[in-house]
C-alpha cells in the first residue's frame, strides 16, 4: 500500500503563509515609522542617543542607496526609480513565488521584496523616500536610512548565507 504523506502541502501552505505575515508586517513597520517620522521628525533638530552612537532625524531622499542618482532628472529618477524599480521587484515576486528555495533563502527574498516594495511606494505617493535613522561612532556612520533598507539588507544577508551554506554542502 502506498502511504501519502499529506503534512508537506500543509507545510508549504503554513511557509505560504509565514512569509506574506513576514511581508505584510515588514512593510506595515516601515510605513508606520516613515509616518512617526515625518510627523514628529520634520522640521526638528536631529535626537541623538546611546552618546550619539544612534541618531534620529528627518530626511527625504530623491536618489537610491546613499543619494545614488539623486542628480538625474525628475524624469530619469521616475524612469529609474519607480518604472525600473517596479519591473525588477515584480520580477523578483514572481520568481520568489515560483521558486523551491530552502525557508532561508524565501525568508531573505520576502524581505528583501518587502522592503523594496515598501521605499517603492514611497516613489510612487511622494516622488522621494523618507529615511530617518543613522547609526555610528565618531565621523564612521552610515548613511541616512529606514526600517525597508533594514529589511532589503537583512534579506540580502541571509541570501548569501543560505547561498553558502548550499555552496559548502554541494562541496562536501
Amino acid at each position: 500500500m502506498l502511504k501519502t504523506d499529506v503534512n508537506v502541502p500543509r507545510k508549504t501552505l503554513l511557509m505560504y503563509v509565514l512569509l506574506v505575515v513576514v511581508l505584510a508586517a515588514t512593510i506595515g513597520c516601515d510605513r508606520v515609522t516613515k509616518r512617526l517620522a515625518a510627523d514628529t521628525l520634520a522640521g526638528s533638530g536631529d535626537r541623538s542617543f546611546l552618546a550619539g552612537t544612534v541618531l534620529v532625524l528627518y530626511a527625504e531622499n530623491t536618489g537610491g542607496f546613499l543619494s545614488l542618482g539623486a542628480d538625474l532628472s525628475p524624469g530619469g529618477r521616475t524612469a529609474v526609480f519607480v518604472v525600473g524599480t517596479g519591473l525588477f521587484l515584480l520580477g523578483a515576486a514572481i520568481g520568489l513565488l515560483r521558486s523551491r528555495f530552502d525557508w532561508w533563502s524565501l525568508l531573505g527574498a520576502t524581505l528583501f521584496v518587502a522592503g523594496g516594495a515598501s521605499n517603492w511606494i514611497d516613489r510612487v505617493t511622494r516622488g522621494t523616500v523618507v529615511d530617518f535613522l543613522n547609526v555610528g561612532i565618531g565621523p564612521v556612520r552610515t548613511g541616512v536610512f529606514n526600517v525597508a533598507d533594514m529589511a532589503i539588507m537583512a534579506g540580502l544577508g541571509l541570501l548569501i548565507v543560505a547561498e553558502l551554506r548550499a555552496f559548502r554542502t554541494h562541496d562536501r
